[in-house]
């Protein structure tokens, strides 16, 4: 059996000082840049409604990385542990909202401080989705981990049929670096293409 690589698969140590900086900026960040500028941080008073945008099952179908079974408890248990996340640099949680005050999407990032890494996942509501709504909202998502995080890689993964993924992700500079096995909540798991772009391919790319 072939051994698959672990994420991100570019690996650079950085400096202490630096890991500390990107750890703190992770701990002190309450909001992400979207689209129409209204997101924050999720709290366990958010379970029930995020459970019911979650519930949608072109929503949550795609995304091994939330609970299973998906029930309110464990959805609160979700935010819960991304607040612990936060607390240690590692991870956020923010609920984005539509100009009604509904969620429209939300933004799940993990971030390896010691590489200077993160990864972007999250979903947006369907009736948000087409007219290039994925697009600016993923530019300014990545735009923000880089500018306000520090980071200089950021690794996305996607199942092998994503084909919406794979063709955002091929769009916005990023580069296909092979498969993973990304393991889900319950601990199947399911083969996932992998993209990374740096600091400097980023900033290239949009400035194109």
């Amino acid at each position: 059996m072939i051994e698959m690589p672990q994420i991100p698969i570019t690996r650079h140590p950085v400096p202490d000082e630096k890991a500390a900086a990107i750890g703190d900026s992770v701990a002190t960040a309450t909001a992400i840049k979207t689209e129409n500028a209204s997101s924050r941080l999720a709290e366990p008073e958010d379970a029930t409604i995020f459970h019911e945008f979650l519930s949608d099952p072109q929503i949550h179908a795609p995304i091994y990385t939330l609970p299973r079974p998906l029930t309110v408890d464990a959805v609160r248990d979700f935010i819960n542990d991304h607040l612990a996340q936060r607390e240690k640099g590692i991870g956020l949680l923010f609920l984005n909202f539509d100009d009604q005050g509904r969620i429209g999407g939300y933004t799940d990032i993990c971030i390896w401080p010691q590489w200077a890494a993160g990864e972007l996942g999250g979903a947006v509501h369907p009736d948000r989705q087409g007219k290039g709504r994925g697009i600016e909202g993923a530019r300014h998502s990545f735009d923000w981990m880089f500018d306000q995080l520090g980071l200089d890689l950021i690794c996305e993964t996607a199942s092998l049929d994503n084909h919406r993924t794979a063709h955002l992700l091929d769009g916005l500079g990023f580069r296909r670096m092979g498969e993973t096995l990304s393991q889900r909540a319950d601990g199947s798991t399911r083969p996932s293409l992998v993209w990374e772009v740096t600091r400097t391919q980023w900033q290239k790319h949009t400035a194109d």
